[in-house]
């Protein structure tokens, strides 16, 4: 059988051929899935697919008037596939359900140090000769308190560094994580960790109920210079309200990997375009705001686990086996 992939980066290409070799043929591009880049996929029964494809309805339909009855998400994240229209239409869904933690939670805290000692505008300095350190002060985080939003595995991870930092640990999640109060984490409502944390970082899944968990009020409750850190999904944050707090000259600074209308643009060059998204063009313009292009997850280790897993996927759905991967059984099962 061959397979098509979607979205396939350069340094993720030799290890998904690697993965596949012997058991099936595999094609790969790099262009991303959408109504308008179905229609390459006719005739192949699975499609693997990306974060940044957009999966709707008209997408799969298109998909499964060519064949293709199987998408194996290489994500842990899904919010970019109408599960309804795929279960409508009897094609079979799976994701990577877990890929290591310590990839995301690491590039958390980079971007989070980052931002704290302006490391990116120290390099850019010195890159001009220019070894002043005026305006580099950052703070010490020992002894600080650091919010984390979502305390599963990678917000655990995160919140492990958090620990050896000597930080005070304030959580908020939908269940306690035995392993964070370990860790003497005090779980909180949202309200107070917002306004005590001096660190903010971000490890909930999106969902409606998560959908600009970080708005204009919460926004509104955290201390002057506080920072905040976003490596999960772009929707938590409602950028147009992070574009007008930066405004009132408030955060001591904010990292992101992720973006809310990053679809189409991140991934992509387009340093010879003009930027028509004036909600990104206004945040990139603040020299205390760091933009990372969804790169958290990408290490080796990470990557290689994503893709071990979407050939067990491929798998399973050809043995007619479910798994804790799959999102929509394919047609006809269960």
């Amino acid at each position: 059988m061959e397979i098509l992939a979607y979205g396939v980066l350069a340094d993720e290409r030799p290890l998904l051929e690697r993965a596949f070799a012997g058991a099936h043929e595999l094609r790969c591009l790099d262009l991303f899935l959408n109504r308008h880049t179905a229609s390459a996929a006719a005739g192949h029964e699975v499609v693997s697919s990306s974060v940044n494809d957009v999966l709707d309805a008209h997408t799969l339909r298109a998909l499964a008037d060519g064949g293709t009855r199987m998408i194996a998400q290489r994500s842990t994240g899904y919010n970019n596939i109408d599960l309804e229209a795929a279960r409508a239409l009897g094609m079979g869904v799976s994701r990577v359900s877990f890929y290591s933690p310590y990839s995301v939670a690491e590039f958390a805290w980079a971007l989070a140090l980052g931002v704290n000692r302006k490391t990116v505008r120290a390099v850019s300095r010195t890159r001009e000769f220019d070894f002043r350190l005026t305006g580099l002060m950052g703070r010490d985080f020992h002894g600080r308190t650091v919010g984390v939003l979502g305390t599963g595995k990678i917000g655990t991870a995160f919140a492990r560094i958090a620990h050896g930092f000597g930080m005070r640990l304030l959580g908020w999640d939908v269940v306690e994580n035995p392993e964070c109060r370990g860790l003497g984490m005090e779980y909180v409502d949202k309200d107070r960790l917002f306004a005590e944390a001096d660190l903010i970082s971000l490890h909930v899944p999106l969902l409606p109920e998560t959908h600009h968990l970080v708005d204009a009020a919460a926004l509104a409750r955290m201390k002057d210079d506080a920072i905040l850190v976003n490596t999960s999904r772009g929707g938590l944050i409602d950028a147009g309200a992070l574009v007008e707090t930066l405004r009132a000259n408030r955060l001591a600074g904010v990292g992101l990997d992720v973006y809310e209308e990053e679809a189409g643009v991140f991934f992509f060059d387009r340093s010879l375009e003009v930027m028509t998204d004036d909600t990104l063009a206004r945040l990139m313009s603040f020299r205390h705001v760091l933009v990372t292009s969804h790169q958290a997850y990408f290490t080796r280790e990470a990557v290689g686990q994503i893709i071990e897993t979407t050939v067990r996927n491929v798998a399973d759905y050809l043995a007619g086996r479910d798994s804790e991967n799959t999102l929509v059984r394919p047609g006809g099962r269960g």
